[in-house]
C-alpha cells in the first residue's frame, strides 16, 4: 500500500484554513495534524478557535488543546510531536494534512529545526521573569548590548523571542543566530505540488477578522479569559499572549470597557494577520497560493491540483 503524503494547508487568522482542511479530510479520509502555537494550549479554545467537538467527530484531530498553559510549548516539542502525529496518521491509512498559520511550525517540518541544546528550566524561568517584570523593550536592550546581531533581527515588542535569545546566549555561550546557521532534520522531506497557502482578499479578511470575535465574545470568551487570569500564571507564558487574552483581562480588571477591549482585540488580530501574510509571502512563495471566497472553491482547486501530480 502507498504511504499517503501529508498535504500542508497554512494562512492567516480567519482565512477559513481550518475549514479547508476538514472538507479535505473527510474527501480524502484524512486526519487533521495542528500547526497553530495557540491552539496547542487546554485553557483557550474560544479565543483560538480551537475546532470543536463536532469538528472533531467528523475527522480525527490531532496535537489540539493537550497542551497546559503554564507550559512553554517549543518549535522543537512541536516537531518531535509533529512527526509522531504524521507517521501515525501514515500508518493507519489516513492521510496526514497539516493546517495551521504558525510559519516556524511548518518551517520546522519542511526544513528542520536547529540543533539548539536544551536550555536548563532556571534559566529560562529566570529570563522570562525578567520580560514579566521589566518588559520586552528592557529585555531587547539588554540582548542588543550582548548579541546586536540577534537584536536586530527580532522585534522590541516580542518578549517570547527576545527570552529565546537570551536564554540560549546564556546557556550556550553561542548566539542563536550561529545555532540557526546549522541546518536541522527535516519531518517531511518533499511537500511539493501538496503545500497550500490559503489566502483571501486584505478587506475580506479583515472583515472576516472582525466577525470571528464578534462571534467569540458570543461564545463566552470573556469567561474564558476571566478562568485564565484565575490560575495566576506568569503573564510571560505564551498562552498568557494569545490574541484577546490581554485586552479582556484589562476589561474583567476594569482597566478598559468591554467596548473598548473588543475594539482593541480586533485591531490586534488585523495587525498579526498583517504580519502573517508578510511572514507567507517571504518564506512560502514555492507554496500553491489559492485566492478564492468559497470553502468548495478552496477544496476542488486542491483536490484538482493534488491530483493533477504524478
Amino acid at each position: 500500500m502507498t504511504t499517503p503524503a501529508p498535504i500542508l494547508i497554512a494562512g492567516p487568522t480567519a482565512s477559513g484554513k481550518s475549514a479547508v482542511a476538514l472538507g479535505l479530510a473527510e474527501r480524502l479520509g484524512g486526519a487533521i495534524v495542528n500547526a497553530d502555537a495557540m491552539q496547542v494550549y487546554r485553557e483557550l479554545r474560544i479565543l483560538t478557535a480551537r475546532p470543536g467537538a463536532e469538528d472533531e467527530r467528523r475527522a480525527p484531530h490531532r496535537l489540539y488543546g493537550h497542551v497546559p498553559g503554564r507550559e512553554a510549548y517549543s518549535a522543537a516539542r512541536y516537531a518531535g510531536e509533529a512527526r509522531a502525529a504524521i507517521e501515525a496518521a501514515e500508518a493507519s491509512g489516513r492521510v496526514p494534512i497539516v493546517v495551521g498559520g504558525t510559519g516556524l511550525y511548518f518551517k520546522a517540518l519542511t526544513h528542520g529545526l536547529s540543533p539548539i541544546p536544551p536550555v536548563p528550566e532556571e534559566i529560562r524561568a529566570r529570563w522570562r521573569s525578567r520580560a514579566s517584570a521589566e518588559g520586552a523593550p528592557v529585555l531587547h536592550a539588554v540582548l542588543r548590548e550582548r548579541d546586536p546581531e540577534m537584536a536586530a533581527r527580532l522585534r522590541p515588542s516580542d518578549p517570547q523571542r527576545l527570552v529565546r535569545a537570551l536564554e540560549v546566549l546564556e546557556a550556550t555561550g553561542v548566539s542563536l543566530a550561529r545555532w540557526q546557521e546549522t541546518p536541522g532534520e527535516p519531518v517531511i522531506r518533499s511537500a511539493e505540488g501538496r503545500a497550500f497557502v490559503v489566502a483571501r482578499e486584505r478587506q475580506d479578511v479583515r472583515q472576516r477578522c472582525d466577525a470571528r470575535f464578534e462571534a467569540m465574545m458570543a461564545a463566552g470568551a470573556v469567561d474564558e479569559v476571566r478562568a485564565l487570569l484565575e490560575l495566576g500564571l506568569d503573564p510571560a507564558l505564551p498562552v498568557m499572549r494569545a490574541l484577546g487574552v490581554g485586552p479582556l483581562a484589562a476589561a474583567i480588571e476594569g482597566r478598559l470597557t468591554l467596548a473598548e477591549a473588543t475594539d482593541k482585540a480586533k485591531a490586534e488580530t488585523r495587525q498579526y494577520v498583517k504580519r502573517q501574510v508578510t511572514w507567507l509571502s517571504r518564506n512560502m512563495m514555492s507554496w500553491k497560493w489559492l485566492y478564492e471566497q468559497e470553502e468548495e472553491r478552496f477544496l476542488a482547486r486542491i483536490i484538482d491540483f493534488i491530483k493533477s501530480k504524478p
